[in-house]
This record gives structure tokens, C-alpha cells and sequence, in this order.
């Protein structure tokens, strides 16, 4: 056989028949493998393998109507010959089906390029190409766009397109190109524009792609323009898919969706239309993309017809309809492509023969249908029936590409309408399972709340607010807002709401537990940086975040927030005022100090904390809004739910386009009879003095029987603080409701632990037994000294 290195390029090609016996054999096989016709056909093409039937990689799965790779084959001198392969699989319209395959031999170059061929058919395309970078700048341009814009690749090197071109077309092209940047999804761009020079205007069918590197990230933007003039011929026909696509997909809504494929086709270039619907996969699951068998369960989700109502009357729209076998919509679901039928073709015939559901074809005036499958990301979410009445012309090849067009857009749009409705299920339910369903009652405060999400499509956001009860009778507050919205906002906002709760639980002041807090959102960052490729905004930076806390004993509020707005106070009075917090840096940025601040409230204040989400609300700035929340809150009010209430109404003149958290409380105080302190000096003799003040007052309050406890709980603390701490000594007894508060001051600021006495020691149980009997029992550290403190339950007495 000649060495084909030296002659001409071509390519061999054969026909085998479903069982895998060859049917045609070309000259150019023959070449190849040396074989003549008369040798292989009607033979088995399994005899042509190298190494026999048991060679996997001549195998083809069942249902592939198309397979490319290298077999091996023998050629008829005996030699092996490893040949890559591409074969398609035909089918007549007779139903007889047969595979065609070819081989392509490489033979000598004709001539040596002086430049590679890439270059050449970028530079010399008929298409008018360009490339630009990440900024949406021009770095290349070919012949056809210098010919069609009367500029030079020069001239027009570094400009936007707009620069380049002014005009609305260009506008919405780089809009949809950045929507490439950002999606890494291609675009396609339909418009008349009128050339430099032309005298009329021209068509122009625009694909524009990403320009990926190895890595798959997106560096640039590929732009390809082919002038339909005079191919498509409808100027309408060519406008109507850009005008449908800005009616198409309006709205996260499925139905509504739906209802604008209807309303884009009909009466344009259809006299009715109905869109059915899959039911869609379970939740948490995609759609699947394997063959659609019948019969076929859809759900019809939008009709619409010159004539008014539906076409079939039989189906509602939210009814639902079962599509036999061999059906043209379910042949169209199968196929996965769309089709034009005559109501008196076979395939419809058929179908109104067997589907008394399908008489209305007749009775409507049909006389041409398309069906076209409504698919998305490979997967059939459903279909769209378009029909004729005997005034129009019949469908035409040009009616079914655009019907695939608009039904393309509307299945796209469906399937994130269904996604997002997923994610937004998932998050709200995150969101609320993180959020506190029943605020804690407590002695210090009188709490109320309300959360709103976002009512736009942009999903649920991060903000939350929590009540968290703290030694010694005192009360948190804690508002914030995570930047960011949908899952990823939940799942960080649940993080913070835990971190906050974790350093409240170890008495931290407010500014310290911002620190804390700035810090963790620092390392989520970092953490979340090096899993996302993307590099967006990640772990919460710009978080921001107020925190109060409140001691009824004092009756003072220690308050920071990190870039929060400030809290609103109303006195009792009925004056309405900001708080003057220093309003320190958001969350994340790191390295920038936090202040704290105290202030004095009245016993029945309220103080209102929020995020800027019940500000924006507003159609007016910062300030009216201000006015409006200050003049709702000024008016009384019995209850603090009618202030939320009253708040939400005042301010919410729409949805809002950001979550909204509101967390109102109303101050109480512990007065004198409620608290009690004694000053001890650091004397292991004085022990016995305060187990005598401590049930002297428990007698005093009505608490006799916990005395017991109560005397074993001072004890060892009064003796911790004297063994291990240093004066001066302060004991203090409160009384909050059904609960009992023992603490125990020091100026040492040693913190206790708890440690297991080994059997023959004198000490080191004191703490161990605290622990056993009380509720609950910790360490405050203050600016000097700590406090220990332990909580008994009086549940029982």
C-alpha cells in the first residue's frame, strides 16, 4: 500500500447495518485497508478487527446515535493499522436504520505556511470577529469587523465597544457580554444595524463566548457577528426572539414564565399556543437527562389563543394531561427536538385516533402544529404545542427555529425560576431553623421581634438578632447583618450567631466580643478564599453588628456596634433619640479598634435595635426615614408587639429589597429588696458569717428551703475567693424571679478551675460541689478582679 504521507489527503468510508454487517465499501476503504469490495461486503465488519470480537472499543452503547474513537483493524497484508474512527447512525424514513463511517487518512501538506492557519482564518473570515479582555476592551479585531466599521484593528485596540460604535446595539452587547464575564455562560445577540457606508440596514445573528484558560477561568470575551441579511428575510421574525427575550423569564415564577412563551408566540407568528409542564424531580435532586419514554404525565401550565380561553377546553391551565406513546409531544420530549406537523400527517393522525383528549386539534381549525421540547441544561422540563388556523400559511423551517428560540429562553428561565425557588426554600428554612422561634422571658427586659426577608428575587439575606441571658441577671441584645444573600449569607449568619452566644457565654464586653467576632470573620474569609476559585466577597467581611447589654441591678446599657446603625431609645416619657455609639469598622476588616460606651436608662425605656434593611425600605433618605421610625415609635403603645407592628407599617411602604430585622425591649429594673450586698473581709473566720447573712436574707425573701443549698454554694466560693483570691471581698445575693444568684467578688484576676481531688486531699472540691448544685455557674472578669457566680433554680421550692 503507497505510504500516505506522500499523497493527497482523503477520507474512507463505509455503511454497516444495525447487526454489523458491512452494506457499502468505498474506493478510498479499499485504499486504506487494502481490502476489495467484493472481500468484505456482506461480511460481518467484526472480521476487520485486529483483535477480534473481543476488541471492547468497537462496542457501541445502545441508544448512542453517534461514536468516535481508535480501533484497531487488520489490513489485508496482515499489518495492524490503529485508525480513529467517527460513526453516525441514520434513520430512513422508513424506519430501517444503518451506521455510516469514516476515517481520515492524512496525506502530504500541499504547501508550507508562512503564518499558522489559525491566524489566517481569524484574520480573513467572512464573520466579523473580535476579542476582548476582562475590562471589556478591544485587543483584536479581524478583516470583516475593520470592513464593516471602516477602522483599523489599531484605531479601535483599547476601546469599549460603545466607544467604538455608539449605539443602543452596542450597549446591550456589552451588557450581555459582561453577563459572559460573569456567568461564563455564552450569549446571543439578535439586531439591525446599519453599517459605515451602507444605505440600508443589515441583520446580524451575534454569538458571544468566554475565553477560558487551562484553569477554566474566564480572561475575555470572544465576539462573532454573521450578517443574516438575506437569508432570514423577516426583519420581524429576526427581531421577535431579543423583543420576547426581555418578556421571557421576567420573574422567578414558573407559571408566569410559561404564560410569557404563550404571550410572545401568540398571535405573532402562532394563532395558539399551550405550554405542559414535567413534574418536577424531588427536592434537592436535577432534572434527569435520559430519554423521555411515554406515556408522558404533564401539567398545563399556560394556554393562549387568537380565538380567547384555551384551545383545549378539556385541560385547564393547572390541570393535567397524559400523552400517549408514538405522540408527537412525546416524540418531540424523546427526540429532544422540535417538529413541524400537518394535522393530517400520520404521526397526528394517529394521535387523534388514539387520544380522545387530542380531538380538539379538529374541532379548533388546526391544520399546521409545531411541538417543540422546553429543555434546559440537557434535561426535558416539558413542551409547547404551536398552531395554525386555515388563514395562515403553515409552518415554515424559519417558524421552528424561532419557536425552539423563544422555548430555549423560556426552559432556561424555568429551570433557574426552580432553582432559585429550591435555594430560597433551603435557605429560609436554614435561616429560620438559626433565628430564635420564642425570645426568652427574663426579669431585666420585656422582649419583642419580627424578621421580614427580601421581597425581590435577590433571596433571603443574613441578618439575624438574638436575646441571650448573661450572669448576674443581665440581658444581651445582639443584632447584625451578614453581607450577601441566599445560602451562603444563611450559612455564615448561623455561624456568627453561634460565635456571638460562644464569647457572651464567657462574659466578654462588647467591644472585646466584637474583636472576637472581627477576627473569626477574618479567618472564615481566608479559609473560604482558598476553596473559591471565583474569589469573590466570602466569609461575611462587611458584616456588621451591635451588641448591648443590659443590668437591671444598675439599670445601664454597655453598648459597640461594628458599622451597624445605632439603637433608637424612647424613654418613658415618650422622647424618641439615637444613642451616640461610636460606630467603629464593619466585621472583617481587621486591625481598627471597637469603643465601648455606657449609658443610664430609666426603668420602662425602650430601646430598638434593626438592621438597614427597615431603612431602605423607604423611598426617601436616611434621614426621613429616621423621622418616620422616630414619630412610630413615639406614640404609645400597650404592648411591645403593637410597636413592631406599628414600626413595620410605617416604614414598609413595599417589599423590601433587603432583609429587615427588628428587636424591641422595654427595660425593668431589680430594685433594693431584690438585691443585697455585703463587704467581707478576707478571713477564713468570716465564712461562717456569710452562710448566716445568706440564710438570714433567704428568710427575709420567703426562701427557707433553699437555705441548704444556697449556705453549701457561699461557702465555697467565700472560701475560694479568701484561699485563692485577694481583698477586698464583696458577697451579693439576687432574687430574679424564680431564680436565685449567688456571686462572689475578688480583685485577683486568677480564673478558677475545675479539678479532680485525689482521695487523700484536704481541698479541691469546692468548685466540683458548686458545679454539682447549681444550674448553672461561671467567671465575670472585670477591668479589676472577677466575679464567680452561680444560679440555683427555684423551681422546686
Amino acid at each position: 500500500m503507497t505510504d500516505a504521507s506522500h499523497e493527497p489527503a482523503y477520507t474512507a468510508t463505509a455503511t454497516l447495518s444495525e447487526q454489523g454487517v458491512v452494506t457499502e465499501w468505498s474506493e478510498e476503504a479499499r485504499r486504506l485497508l487494502g481490502h476489495e469490495p467484493s472481500d468484505v461486503l456482506g461480511q460481518p465488519a467484526a472480521r476487520l478487527l485486529a483483535d477480534g470480537v473481543s476488541d471492547p472499543a468497537w462496542r457501541i452503547p445502545p441508544g448512542q446515535e453517534r461514536w468516535s474513537g481508535t480501533v484497531a483493524l487488520r489490513h489485508r497484508d496482515g499489518r495492524r493499522l490503529e485508525l480513529g474512527l467517527l460513526a453516525h447512525r441514520w434513520t430512513s424514513t422508513g424506519g430501517a436504520a444503518k451506521w455510516f463511517v469514516v476515517s481520515a487518512v492524512p496525506g502530504e501538506p500541499r504547501t508550507t505556511w508562512g503564518e499558522p492557519l489559525e491566524e489566517w482564518a481569524f484574520s480573513q473570515s467572512p464573520c466579523f470577529l473580535a476579542v476582548f479582555d476582562a475590562d471589556l476592551r478591544l485587543v483584536r479585531a479581524n478583516a470583516g469587523m475593520e470592513r464593516t466599521l471602516s477602522l483599523t484593528e489599531a484605531e479601535m485596540r483599547g476601546l469599549r465597544l460603545p466607544e467604538i460604535a455608539p449605539d443602543p446595539v452596542s450597549d446591550e452587547t456589552e451588557r450581555r457580554m459582561r453577563l459572559v464575564l460573569e456567568t461564563g455562560e455564552a450569549e446571543h445577540v439578535q439586531a439591525f444595524v446599519r453599517p459605515t457606508g451602507a444605505s440600508t440596514e443589515h441583520g446580524w445573528a451575534t454569538s458571544l463566548a468566554p475565553l477560558r484558560d487551562p484553569d477554566g477561568r474566564v480572561h475575555g470575551v470572544c465576539l462573532a457577528a454573521h450578517d443574516r441579511t438575506g437569508i432570514e428575510g423577516d426583519r420581524r421574525l429576526m427581531l421577535l426572539p431579543d423583543d420576547a427575550g426581555a418578556r421571557i423569564g421576567t420573574t422567578m415564577d414558573v407559571s408566569r414564565t410559561a404564560q410569557e412563551l404563550a404571550e410572545a408566540a401568540v398571535p405573532r407568528f402562532a394563532d395558539f399556543a399551550v405550554v405542559d409542564l414535567l413534574e418536577p424531580p424531588p427536592r434537592g435532586e436535577e432534572p434527569s437527562t435520559g430519554p423521555v419514554a411515554g406515556p408522558v404525565t404533564v401539567a398545563r401550565a399556560a394556554a393562549r389563543s387568537v380565538l380567547g380561553g384555551s384551545p383545549d377546553p378539556q385541560v385547564a391551565v393547572g390541570g393535567t394531561t397524559v400523552y400517549p406513546p408514538l405522540s408527537p409531544p412525546v416524540e418531540c420530549l424523546a427526540a429532544g427536538r422540535g417538529a413541524v406537523y400537518a394535522t393530517g400527517d400520520p404521526a397526528v393522525t394517529r394521535w387523534v385516533a388514539e387520544d380522545p383528549g387530542a380531538a380538539w386539534i379538529g374541532e379548533y381549525g388546526t391544520h399546521s402544529m409545531m411541538v417543540v421540547p422546553l429543555r434546559a441544561g440537557g434535561a426535558a422540563l416539558g413542551l409547547a404545542v404551536f398552531g395554525r388556523h386555515q388563514r395562515r400559511e403553515p409552518f415554515q423551517p424559519e417558524d421552528l427555529w424561532l419557536a425552539q428560540e423563544l422555548a430555549t429562553r423560556a426552559a432556561v428561565s424555568i429551570q433557574k425560576a426552580r432553582r432559585y425557588t429550591r435555594e430560597h426554600t433551603s435557605t429560609m428554612t436554614l435561616q429560620r431553623s438559626l433565628l430564635p422561634r420564642n425570645l426568652p422571658a427574663h426579669a431585666a427586659l420585656e422582649t419583642a421581634s419580627r424578621y421580614l426577608p427580601a421581597g425581590t428575587d435577590a433571596g433571603v439575606g443574613g441578618d439575624w438578632f438574638d436575646v441571650i441571658p448573661l450572669s448576674g441577671a443581665r440581658v444581651a441584645l445582639v443584632v447584625g447583618d451578614v453581607v450577601g444573600h441566599g445560602i451562603r449569607a444563611a450559612a455564615t449568619m448561623g455561624r456568627l450567631r453561634t460565635a456571638v452566644r460562644t464569647l457572651a457565654d464567657v462574659d466578654l464586653p462588647p467591644d472585646e466580643l466584637l474583636t472576637h467576632l472581627d477576627d473569626l470573620i477574618i479567618h472564615l474569609a481566608a479559609d473560604e478564599a482558598d476553596r473559591d476559585a471565583a474569589g469573590e466577597a466570602a466569609g461575611g467581611i462587611g458584616t456588621t453588628c451591635l451588641y448591648v447589654v443590659y443590668d437591671p441591678v444598675i439599670r445601664r446599657c454597655t453598648v459597640a456596634r461594628a458599622g451597624h446603625p445605632p439603637p433608637v431609645v424612647i424613654s418613658p416619657e415618650g422622647s424618641v433619640y439615637l444613642l451616640d455609639v461610636p460606630p467603629g469598622p464593619p466585621l472583617g476588616l481587621g486591625g481598627l479598634p471597637f469603643e465601648t460606651i455606657e449609658v443610664e436608662l430609666a426603668e420602662g425605656s425602650v430601646i430598638a435595635l434593626y438592621t438597614d434593611g427597615l431603612l431602605q425600605a423607604r423611598d426617601h433618605d436616611i434621614d426621613e426615614a429616621l423621622d418616620d421610625m422616630f414619630a412610630a415609635l413615639s406614640r404609645p403603645a400597650a404592648t411591645l408587639d403593637t410597636v413592631c407592628d406599628r414600626v413595620l407599617t410605617a416604614m414598609l411602604t413595599h417589599p423590601p429589597d433587603d432583609d429587615v430585622a427588628l428587636l424591641v425591649a422595654r427595660t425593668r429594673a431589680l430594685h433594693a429588696d431584690k438585691v443585697v450586698v455585703w463587704d467581707l473581709p478576707s478571713d477564713p473566720s468570716v465564712v461562717a458569717s456569710a452562710r448566716r447573712y445568706t440564710t438570714d436574707q433567704l428568710t427575709a425573701w420567703g426562701l427557707d428551703e433553699a437555705a441548704f443549698v444556697s449556705e453549701l454554694v457561699v461557702s465555697e466560693l467565700v472560701t475560694n475567693a479568701i484561699r485563692y483570691g485577694q481583698p477586698p471581698i464583696q458577697l451579693r445575693l439576687i432574687h430574679e424571679n424564680s431564680t436565685l444568684i449567688c456571686e462572689v467578688s475578688d480583685s485577683s484576676n486568677t480564673a478558677p478551675h475545675l479539678r479532680r481531688a485525689r482521695t487523700f486531699d484536704e481541698g479541691g472540691r469546692g468548685l466540683l460541689l458548686v458545679a454539682q448544685l447549681a444550674q448553672r455557674w461561671g467567671t465575670r472578669h472585670a477591668p479589676i478582679g472577677k466575679t464567680i457566680w452561680a444560679e440555683q433554680s427555684l423551681a422546686g421550692y
